[in-house]
């Protein structure tokens, strides 16, 4: 057995935990950071970027969102069914931490929406080849990792944390086991618990959410990602909170991008039943089509397009596009789709309506109706949803299109109850002493639905809150 000692040990190293491991090195605290993988960054490799408000990046691009209006369109949308301290607290310190990054030298390449009717607050991150897109928030964690590492945080890589050491009722260390079985005993001040949820553990998703991998949910799957805080949260004596996945609209089966782009655009949406169930132009909100799919037979819904939209698409441009799906057409469609054909059972061509419904397992007769009526409100207007005029394509021209769609995630929410100060609370609201919890395993903000309208909610939950629990753990071990 190996013993260590330090200020502050801090559980999992992804955006929150970085941030944590950063704030309280700066803040003059011996810090360890723990990590399971063998990086740093955890799913923030993959991100974009984070939210910030009323910034310098925003006022340079004339795109300023102010803290008080976010505040009021966060708290309406999510019926003030969250903790509005702690909502304030990470709004408020946002503008700050986007300065701090770039002190540290992280560069933001702007700030973005992530769909036309969002607010632009996602700071997209200037990646390290000058080419902003997925993955490019990779070169913040890099930068994250590296300026705690210069002040002196000790990281312990491919070590998983075990079990929290308690003492009189306080939370006084860690006990882990590195890659070779070795248990490492590490001595804290205070412990930061910033893991990233169970969102790779398959049974433990089925069981605390009810959705089921690879059948009616299609969701990152990390394999790290195993609820190690959470548990050991609990084992301390933490309360629970509700536990959910960050919904994102989602197709199946490794579609390749052009099929991607062709497909998230506001057209013909339908269930097994054959029947309408969504205002298609809302489908650039991930989270509502999610959300809409999710009530469907199987979780699914099916969008349908024909020829004459395809031949749109592939060779003048698509209708909406995005910072994920940033394609202004879908080039290449016509050979990628046809390829995909030959093992993706969860698109569809067909020559008629009636062999695309066959195909697709939808209701044929109800099918054809609908497609009748929604043609008549191409030419007319949407008297079912109100759709707007310009997205209305009626569906008439062979061969005829299908992709269905599933509820997928970036990941889960929730599971430790905090304060507004980060400080981890018992069922009956009590702090445990020395016990702090940051990113997605408090993260319980969003009510029922990731606020999509403010972009960068997540990675900017993540950072800010670790920002916070380094402070809260700074303040504490002066005391003790």
């Amino acid at each position: 057995m190996k013993e260590m000692y330090c200020d502050a040990a801090v559980v999992a190293c992804g955006a929150g935990g970085l941030a944590a491991c950063a704030q309280a090195s700066e803040l003059g605290l011996k810090v360890i950071g723990i990590e399971k993988g063998k990086k740093t960054g955890g799913a923030a490799n993959a991100g974009m970027g984070l939210l910030g408000l009323d910034t310098d990046v925003q006022k340079r691009d004339l795109n300023s969102v102010t803290l008080e209006h976010a505040f009021r369109m966060f708290m309406d949308y999510t019926h003030w069914r969250v903790d509005a301290n702690l909502v304030r607290n990470y709004f408020g310190k946002s503008a700050d931490t986007i300065r701090w990054l770039e002190e540290m030298g992280v560069e933001f390449y702007k700030a973005a929406r992530y769909f036309p009717g969002s607010e632009a607050t996602w700071h997209i991150v200037m990646p390290e080849n000058r080419k902003p897109g997925p993955g490019c928030a990779g070169t913040m964690m890099k930068i994250l990792t590296e300026h705690a590492r210069d002040l002196g945080t000790e990281f312990l890589m491919e070590t998983s944390a075990q079990h929290l050491l308690m003492e009189d009722g306080r939370v006084c260390g860690v006990r882990c086991l590195d890659k070779d079985g070795e248990e490492i005993v590490i001595h804290a001040g205070a412990v930061i618990i910033a893991t990233g949820g169970f969102g790779g553990n398959k049974e433990e998703v089925l069981k605390r959410t009810g959705f089921t991998y690879d059948k009616d949910f299609f969701g990152f799957c990390l394999p790290n990602m195993q609820g190690d805080g959470i548990r050991m949260a609990r084992e301390a004596g933490a309360a629970k909170t509700e536990e959910s996945m960050e919904l994102a609209v989602s197709t199946a089966g490794g579609l390749k991008e052009s099929i991607r782009t062709a497909f998230h655009q506001p057209n013909l949406l339908v269930n097994y039943q054959g029947d309408r169930f969504f205002n298609e132009e809302f489908f650039e909100n991930s989270t509502f089509a999610a959300n809409a799919c999710n009530l469907q037979q199987g979780r699914c819904g099916i969008m349908v397009i024909d020829d004459r939209i395809r031949d749109l698409y592939e060779n003048h441009g698509v209708d909406v596009s995005s910072y994920v799906l940033n394609r202004m057409s879908a080039e290449g469609f016509s050979e990628d789709f046809e390829k995909a054909l030959q093992k993706n059972p969860y698109i569809a061509k067909a020559d008629t309506l009636e062999e695309l419904a066959e195909k697709m397992g939808i209701d044929k007769e109800n099918f054809l109706r609908t497609v009748e009526t929604y043609n008549h409100y191409c030419d007319t207007h949407d008297e079912q949803f109100g759709k707007r005029q310009d997205y209305l394509r009626p569906i008439r021209t062979a061969p005829f299109y299908a992709c269905k769609f599933f509820p997928g995630a970036y990941g889960t929410l929730g599971g430790i109850k905090i304060n507004h100060r980060t400080e981890v609370l018992t069922e009956d609201y009590r702090v445990i002493p020395g016990l702090y919890a940051a990113g997605t395993d408090t993260c319980t903000i969003y009510g029922d639905s990731y606020m999509f309208k403010l972009p960068g909610n997540s990675m900017g939950y993540s950072v800010n809150t670790g920002r916070m629990a380094a402070e809260g753990a700074a303040e504490y071990i002066r005391t003790i």
